[in-house]
């Protein structure tokens, strides 16, 4: 099966190039679907696992619900949350509604997450995160567009290690198309134990504040 990433990364150039925001009102309707896990501003919802969206950038968001749809994410071996949201694929809008949806979850605003974790050396963890992460992240985990990284910044915490976790055990980034997502395996499984992660992501989370 082919990806549609190509053509919906052309579409949201055009939109890009062609108004300033997603028209309100549609973008709504668009989002309704997603509203009821992850939070009327895409704020996330940690009793349901549903990660903040609204610190994201839009090609990514797209390049995500492509993997979804194309079973490169959620497959028999993910988390239950990963194989819930790759069945909710299957109500997203067309394709080429996609990109304004995408625009329209990354210009919502919501305050910073709660911490639901203990512990973490951001210190030590800056330190890590510029080893192994840095490269493709950014300096300030502000993510670059060019590589596709996202932003972490902004990120909820238990969502984070959440990710981290499932990278380091094979539960996400196992297909051979998912390119991102086995370098991610690789990165992840050099954090060797619990305190590297927990610092890492006490890192991350103060590039927020």
């Amino acid at each position: 099966m082919h990806s549609f990433i190509p053509p919906l990364l052309g579409l949201f150039l055009a939109i890009m190039a062609c108004v300033a925001r997603a028209d309100e009102a549609d973008g709504a309707a668009l989002y309704a679907p997603c509203a009821a896990c992850h939070g009327a501003a895409a704020e996330g919802n940690v009793d349901l696992q549903a990660p903040r969206l609204n610190h994201l950038r839009p090609v990514y968001i797209l390049a995500q619900l492509d993997k979804f749809q194309r079973g490169l994410r959620g497959g028999n071996a993910a988390s239950v949350a990963a194989q819930q949201m790759a069945e909710s694929s299957g109500l997203l809008p067309a394709v080429e509604r996609l990109p304004e949806l995408a625009f329209y979850i990354s210009e919502m605003t919501a305050s910073v997450s709660l911490p639901t974790l203990q512990g973490g050396d951001a210190v030590a963890g800056g330190k890590t995160f510029m080893r192994l992460c840095g490269a493709c992240h950014g300096a300030n985990a502000g993510g670059n567009v060019a590589l596709n990284a996202p932003r972490l910044a902004g990120a909820d915490d238990w969502y984070l290690l959440a990710q981290l976790q499932a990278f380091r055990e094979g539960q996400r980034g196992r297909h051979r198309e998912d390119r991102s997502g086995r370098q991610m395996r690789n990165m992840a499984a050099m954090l060797r134990d619990e305190e590297a992660l927990l610092d890492v992501i006490a890192f991350i989370r103060g590039q927020e504040e």
